[in-house]
């Protein structure tokens, strides 16, 4: 698999991500993508070959196998990182059609026409659906492949000595599993970096969403302190007037005469 494709692709997301999603891009080509293609391969790479069982049965080795490993672990990973990355790609797409919106309008109108859009990678409206669906989808794809590696290998767990005893097997045998130490330490890397790119994800959408409802909410609460403050800073003589200017002159005439008949200052 070329994942330095993949990699050149999803580097354009970066310009489109908050400082967590740079943070969660780091990450996943730092700690997931170069690590499987750099060693996570190679640790696997003999897992058949050197899956060895106390028996010269043909084929008892090959089934025991199939039942231990179901599916391989760098097969389930490398699925589990382009599903993952996938979504990314999505924001780009969606800027790419806003771009292409854009350019459509401006042959339409001319190039001095209003544009459709203040900043064509703002998240807002559909793109900033776009971005928290992406967000989502990614936490749970991580999210389902911890649960399918629980489940297929309880607690992540890669024992030295496993016992087989399906057909064509004679007997329950004992089967060895290659560099298992080696195999555990990488399965669980991968698991913390998973777990990782999750609290990431939410985090993120957290903060979205935090984000989104302080901006709908800021304006109301202006609105209303604006009109609680309203009778504190106009002149009673104003209100009490009904907004006419020419009896508010008068009555602020008839007050100032009184207060200089009682000895006072206006």
């Amino acid at each position: 698999m070329n994942w330095a494709f993949l990699q050149g692709i999803l580097s354009g997301v970066n310009k489109y991500s908050t400082a967590l999603g740079r943070i969660w891009l780091s990450v996943v080509f730092i700690f997931r993508v170069l690590v499987y293609v750099v060693a996570a391969e190679d640790v696997w790479d003999d897992e058949q070959k050197d899956f060895i069982c106390n028996t010269k049965q043909p084929g008892c080795p090959n089934v025991c196998y199939d039942e231990f490993f179901p599916v391989s672990h760098v097969r389930l990973w490398a699925l589990q990182l382009i599903l993952v990355t996938c979504p990314s790609l999505l924001v780009v797409m969606h800027v790419a059609y806003r771009e292409e919106r854009e350019r459509k309008h401006r042959e339409k109108h001319g190039p001095n026409a209003p544009s459709l859009y203040n900043n064509l990678s703002k998240k807002r409206g559909g793109l900033w659906w776009t971005y928290l669906l992406s967000l989502i989808f990614k936490a749970a794809v991580d999210s389902g492949f911890l649960y399918i590696f629980h489940h297929l290998y309880r607690d992540y767990d890669m024992p030295r000595v496993v016992a087989c005893s399906v057909d064509p097997c004679p007997h329950t045998v004992d089967c060895y599993i290659s560099r298992p130490t080696e195999k555990k330490v990488f399965t669980y890397f991968m698991v913390a970096t998973a777990v990782i790119c999750i609290l990431l994800n939410l985090s993120e959408v957290t903060y979205l969403v935090g984000k989104r409802c302080m901006e709908l909410l800021g304006p109301r609460r202006r609105k209303s302190r604006h009109r609680h403050h309203l009778p504190d800073t106009c002149p009673p003589y104003v209100i009490s007037q009904g907004g006419h200017p020419h009896e508010g002159s008068s009555a602020l005439v008839k007050a100032s005469s009184a207060t200089m008949e009682a000895g006072g200052y206006p």
